[in-house]
């Protein structure tokens, strides 16, 4: 079944498993950088209307994703972006997760502000105490941040299901659809067996990030 599955019907699953794998990867990295920085900015720095736009951030968590799921189709296709991976990644680089900013904000609030002085009297900028201080400080809420936007990316399915109509392109929740479909053709045994094996990649970046979870929560505790 393991084989069969492998093979897929139409697609071989090593397709799926690869995009999902750049789907994941990139969706981490702009979601973690993007959602530190503004927390940053909310956390630390004076700036005109901060409360507001803070508080405005907050409300976004009240909106359906539904409500704004037919304006960014617009707008993905008049860019060109349908069919592409970019309306998965691109808007996790431009910090859309409120819940992970508000997360990482009360984490850094919790960073004594007497760091900040003591880089700047060294002559550090805000660039430079977030890269060198806040950063490093904060791995536990970062690797939080890491492994529910991977479990979350990973999992979704009508993401993709929205924007992207080739095969070639489908993710692993997609790709599990194909063993399935209206023709009749279906493969149950290949579908279990990809079923389990898509939950490898999960289970892997969790205990990687687990041990960095764990082990920041340690180096934070002692250098506070």
């Amino acid at each position: 079944s393991y084989i069969r599955g492998w093979n897929g019907l139409r697609t071989s699953f090593s397709v799926f498993f690869t995009n999902s794998l750049i789907v994941s990867g990139f969706s981490v990295i702009g979601n973690v950088f993007a959602c530190s920085l503004a927390a940053f900015a909310f956390a630390r720095l004076e700036f005109r209307g901060r409360n507001f736009w803070f508080a405005l951030m907050l409300m976004t968590l009240m909106l359906p994703y539904q409500v704004t799921l037919i304006p960014q189709y617009v707008l993905f296709r008049q860019l060109g972006w349908v069919d592409t991976f970019l309306p998965l990644i691109v808007p996790k680089f431009l910090a859309a997760d409120a819940f992970f900013i508000f997360l990482m904000v009360q984490f850094f609030r919790g960073i004594p502000r007497e760091l900040d002085e003591a880089a700047m009297m060294d002559g550090a900028g805000p660039w430079r105490i977030y890269w060198k201080i806040m950063l490093p400080l904060s791995t536990p809420v970062l690797a939080t941040a890491a492994i529910f936007t991977f479990i979350w990316t990973w999992d979704d399915f009508f993401g993709p299901l929205i924007y992207l109509n080739r095969m070639s392109d489908y993710t692993v929740m997609l790709g599990l659809r194909t063993f399935t479909d209206s023709t009749g053709m279906s493969d149950y045994g290949g579908l279990f067996a990809m079923s389990v094996l898509s939950i490898v990649p999960i289970f892997l970046f969790f205990l990687v990030f687990q041990r960095l979870l764990i082990e920041g929560i340690a180096t934070t505790g002692m250098k506070r």
